[in-house]
This record gives C-alpha cells, sequence and structure tokens, in this order.
C-alpha cells in the first residue's frame, strides 16, 4: 500500500498545492467523470484539462483536504471545494464569487497511476452559489 499513498499524496500536492504536473501522475487511458452529469473526459491530456478547467479556468480554487483513505488499487478523498468563480461553469458567466462545496473523489489506481476519477461533486449547490 506504500505505492498507492504516494501516489496519491503526490497527486494531490500536485493538484492542489500546484507543486508539479498534476497529470503526471494519470495512466495514459484514465478515465474521469463527475458522476451523475454525463461529464466524462477519457485520455491524459483530456482527463488534465477537465481537472485544469474546473480548478483553474472557471474557478481559482482549490481543495481543503479533509481525508485521504488510501488501499490496495483504490483511493477516495473527502474535501471542501474553494474557490472564486472566474470562468463559465454550468452556464453561469464568471461572478466573482467565492464558492465553497464539500465534494468526494473515488480513484482506480493501477501501480503508480490513476486510472479512473469519479468525482462526487454537487453540481447543483455549486450554480446555487453562483446565482443566489
Amino acid at each position: 500500500m506504500g505505492t498507492e499513498r504516494h501516489v496519491m499524496q503526490g497527486y494531490l500536492d500536485a493538484l492542489f498545492k500546484r507543486a508539479g504536473d498534476y497529470s503526471d501522475y494519470f495512466a495514459d487511458d484514465v478515465v474521469a467523470s463527475i458522476e451523475g452529469t454525463g461529464q466524462r473526459a477519457e485520455g491524459r491530456q483530456a482527463v488534465a484539462e477537465f481537472v485544469r478547467n474546473l480548478h483553474r479556468s472557471a474557478f481559482d480554487a482549490y481543495a481543503e483536504l479533509k481525508n485521504l483513505l488510501v488501499d490496495e488499487g483504490k483511493a477516495a478523498i473527502e474535501a471542501d471545494f474553494v474557490g472564486t468563480h472566474t470562468g463559465e461553469f454550468a452556464g453561469v458567466q464568471a461572478t466573482g464569487r467565492t464558492v465553497r462545496v464539500p465534494y468526494s473523489v473515488v480513484y482506480d489506481l493501477a501501480g503508480d497511476k490513476i486510472a479512473r476519477l469519479r468525482m462526487y461533486f454537487p453540481v447543483s449547490l455549486l450554480v446555487e452559489q453562483l446565482t443566489n
């Protein structure tokens, strides 16, 4: 299990602390989805852009990590998505509003790479914070 924890810690540091290229942790055929929305990306570049859009384009955002769980071939995080709305998201143009929503991601790991990301992200709550 040491490899899985090392992979996840490196990925999270690269993504949340902006300390490196987080796409280095993705398998070539990685798949990412926001469950319940139909939003999906496949392949290292597409998934990197998918994640980048959420954290750096639509929002200038980071995660406040609450929990990281790691097991053989699996990992999960529980966090708060915190940031400023800086670009179009779900049809809503940039508002400059600050957002905070809880979310979770379940990861499938293949060796030292992330093969799948399933995001449980309350898009409706996020849109509500942008429009009310």
